[in-house]
């Protein structure tokens, strides 16, 4: 795709598919990352991961899955299902437990978790998207830590979640499930010079290897730190767009007018605040409106520079409202397509380290 070509770039850099080879390691997050697998490699049970929309929950918990995978039995729910029947036959499912005939989905679980303990090993259960449980699907993820034997879980669990998940967690009906959490951990949007690094980071992975120019000018990148207040999903929303309508113009850098209509064309999705700074004057009547006092409202209108109020609020009225416009990003013209096939790099694998004691004898009445 001459697109790609024309910024010197191999792979779509700012695409929004959580790939692991593009994953940029805040000192942050590799920390979290440690943390899990150092709480799953304890067996408390429970883990919880909670943060914002776009802040890179679904990533790292791919980085989980491929940290694991080839060491212990690992099962993997994206958007799961809150009915109880529905949740335990996809937990059987993912660990390709096959019931035999009559048997209970439970009961078949219990028998496959028995045998990887004895084995020495250590299922993990990863679910995405925990809110989509609701309270039904929680206390059934509470059932499942209730298989275990008098020294450790059978089943280890990590939930990734919104922060819809703690709101539901801080309700009555799911306190007993509130207080097996043993592990909580949050993600948070990218400091200013993190998202600048970050900008950096997937350009340079996604770029040929004789390619070496900045793609965004400085002012381009300090108005995409700024609009996106550090969310990554945010960010690759806007360089991508903003990408795009340099790519129209035939520039082969990005520069500020470039991001300001990427902004524009995604009002929908950023806060106003920064919109709202560009107009003090505005900014001072719409406080005076929020307080409720008629009288201050009236003194901000005054103290703006009109002539004569009326005309003056009708030009404040299409200052504040702009006309709204369809798209400000020019399609580009017409190509031939390229491959956009993402190669997954190689994720370090971290190890979990061997039980500290070789795996307890068990009876049918370990699991209740």
């Amino acid at each position: 795709m001459p697109y790609l070509g024309h910024f010197g770039l191999k792979e779509h850099p700012f695409a929004l598919t959580p790939n692991p080879a593009l994953y940029f390691p805040t000192a942050d997050q590799a920390n979290l990352v440690q943390a899990i697998v150092f709480a799953l490699r304890r067996q408390c049970g429970i883990v919880k991961v909670v943060g914002d929309i776009g802040t890179g929950k679904t990533l790292l918990c791919r980085i989980l899955l491929n940290a694991l995978v080839d060491k212990e039995p690992v099962g993997y729910i994206n958007a799961p299902p809150g009915d109880e029947a529905l949740l335990v036959d996809s937990v059987c499912r993912e660990f390709g437990i096959v019931p035999v005939p009559r048997e209970n989905p439970y009961e078949a679980l219990r028998r496959f978790l028995l045998a990887k303990h004895a084995q020495g090993k250590r299922p993990v259960l990863v679910v995405d998207e925990a809110q989509a449980l609701g309270n039904a699907g929680l206390e059934t993820i509470r059932l499942l830590t209730n298989l275990e034997t008098e020294r450790a879980k059978l089943l280890q669990i990590v939930l990734f979640g919104q922060t819809e998940l703690d709101e539901l967690l801080s309700g009555p009906a799911l306190r007993q499930l509130n207080q097996r959490i043993t592990h909580a951990f949050a993600t948070r949007p990218l400091l200013a010079l993190e998202s600048r690094r970050y900008v950096d980071f997937r350009l340079r992975k996604c770029r040929r290897p004789d390619v070496a120019f900045n793609v965004f000018q400085s002012a381009a990148l300090d108005q995409v730190v700024r609009s996106s207040r550090g969310i990554p999903r945010l960010i690759n929303i806007l360089c991508d767009k903003a990408m795009l309508v340099a790519y129209a113009e035939g520039s082969p850098k990005v520069a500020r007018h470039h991001v300001e209509d990427a902004i524009n064309d995604s009002r929908g999705l950023l806060a106003p605040v920064p919109f709202l700074k560009r107009y003090t004057t505005q900014r001072v009547l719409l406080a005076a409106i929020t307080a409720e006092t008629a009288v201050a409202a009236v003194l901000a209108m005054l103290l703006l520079p009109f002539d004569d109020l009326g005309a003056g609020l009708g030009r404040l009225w299409n200052r504040l409202m702009p006309p709204m416009a369809t798209s400000q990003i020019a399609p580009p013209k017409p190509a031939a397509e390229d491959g956009m096939a993402v190669a997954v790099g190689a994720i370090p694998a971290l190890r979990l380290p061997e039980p500290a004691e070789p795996p307890a004898t068990l009876d049918g009445n370990a699991a209740r």
